[in-house]
């Protein structure tokens, strides 16, 4: 085994971060609607979803390997250099849809920021085309829409069984159910995407000759992303939180439950097959489907469709972020210097941002009235909220249709 050198160590440490960002970024995949019914406190959901989410990271490789070897071809003279550039762009691209609120896919974000360095600096030969559209676009299609279709039939069953019997005590046996279910959807987060990090950890350790083509992650690097996103999850992306939890649709008991089931289930099958698909559009469509299964329920499509440009645009963005970023690292030290540079301070900017309307455990559960950040209102730009009955609350509706302090019982 070759030495480690300071460039390589670079690239660990910025995985890393990505992994941490995507933690906290899909803490809401598994927790929103355990924490918007109430069936858990919100410290308690993240302290239960991180230690899930690292217990998961150490059940398979086989999205790791499609990382490691699948998509980027590892002989094609891919150099640590690349591989920088693509964590940088994706890291950006996370943190700016973390600031709108904006449940994005981390792993998209990953995949167009490793794509896109690769082309700007070797060239379409870099990429495998073929392995991009089997296992990244095709599942990217085709996984919200099976989650939606499968949440949303669970929860018309869910109802119909339950019909007839005291509404009070069904709630509190969904509210169980989805404890369990939030756990499965952590275990399979963990699974799923602690792995990508691996995977671009041990492409950073091929092409710097530090193990051979092929390998397996080795044991610290499994150990260390593990614990990366597990703190990441722990610390709550509360802003995404509120977004699917509250913005999307109003989530019943049995509505979560069926959502979170579905979504594990499909998430865990593709994580044995080694589909590194999106927890974040799997949970997404499941919860749309969960919406429109039960009877009354309304999915607020001003919202939804603003996930999906979100959605549509992270491959494409992430993947411009970091093409600039590679171009700048392929002059040289000094451009890999600056390439660090402009990131912290692009992050800085965004974290600065944030805390002028700062979204906590403690009111985590208000709907947000006034999306936050540029990111949004460029959406909003292009897909304006309709009017009428399914437009989202606006902030004076929002503030009527809260209970006075003085009618509080407790």
């Amino acid at each position: 085994m070759e030495h480690i050198t300071l460039l390589i160590g670079i690239v660990i440490v910025t995985a890393l971060v990505f992994d941490f960002t995507n933690g906290f970024h899909d803490t809401a995949n598994a927790m929103a609607t355990t924490i918007s019914t109430g069936a858990l406190r919100p410290k308690t959901a993240v302290a239960m979803s991180a230690v899930l989410n690292l217990v998961g990271a150490f059940l398979s490789v086989e999205v790791a390997k499609t990382i490691s070897g699948g998509i980027i071809d590892e002989k094609a003279g891919i150099r640590p250099e690349v591989i920088f550039a693509g964590l940088v762009g994706a890291i950006v691209w996370n943190l700016l849809t973390w600031l709108a609120g904006l449940p994005s896919s981390s792993s998209h974000a990953l995949f167009g920021g490793l794509i896109g360095a690769t082309l700007v600096s070797v060239g379409t030969g870099g990429v495998h085309g073929d392995a991009i559209v089997m296992k990244v676009l095709i599942p990217a299609v085709c996984a919200p829409i099976v989650a939606g279709l499968a949440a949303m039939a669970a929860t018309r069953l869910t109802y119909r069984l339950s019909r007839g019997r005291d509404e009070q005590d069904t709630a509190k046996g969904y509210r169980a159910g989805q404890i369990a279910s939030a756990a499965l959807v952590s275990l399979a987060h963990g699974t799923n995407d602690a792995q990508k990090t691996m995977g671009v950890i041990t492409l950073a350790l091929v092409t710097g000759g530090v193990i051979a083509p092929h390998s397996d992650p080795p044991l610290w690097v499994v150990v260390s992303a593990g614990l990366a996103i597990a703190l990441g999850t722990y610390l709550g992306g509360w802003r995404i939180i509120q977004t699917l939890g509250k913005g999307l649709t109003d989530i019943k008991p049995a509505q979560g439950f069926a959502a979170q089931t579905g979504a594990a289930t499909v998430i865990l099958a593709s994580s044995h097959i080694g589909f590194a698909l999106s927890t974040t559009q799997v949970c997404s469509g499941s919860i749309m489907g969960s919406g429109l299964g039960r009877k009354g329920g309304v999915v607020r499509w001003s919202t939804a469709g603003r996930m999906v440009i979100a959605w549509c645009l992270t491959l494409p963005a992430a993947g411009l972020v970091a093409g600039g970023a590679a171009f700048l690292a392929d002059q040289g030290d000094w451009g890999v210097a600056a390439v660090a540079v402009l990131g912290l301070g692009v992050c800085g900017a965004i974290w600065a941002a944030s805390r002028r309307k700062p979204v906590t455990q403690d009111n985590v559960n208000v709907p947000d009235a006034e999306p936050a950040g540029v990111v949004t209102a460029a959406l909003q730009a292009v897909a304006p909220p309709p009017a009428g009955p399914l437009a989202a609350p606006t902030a004076s509706a929002a503030q009527a249709a809260a209970p006075a302090p003085a009618a509080a019982t407790s």
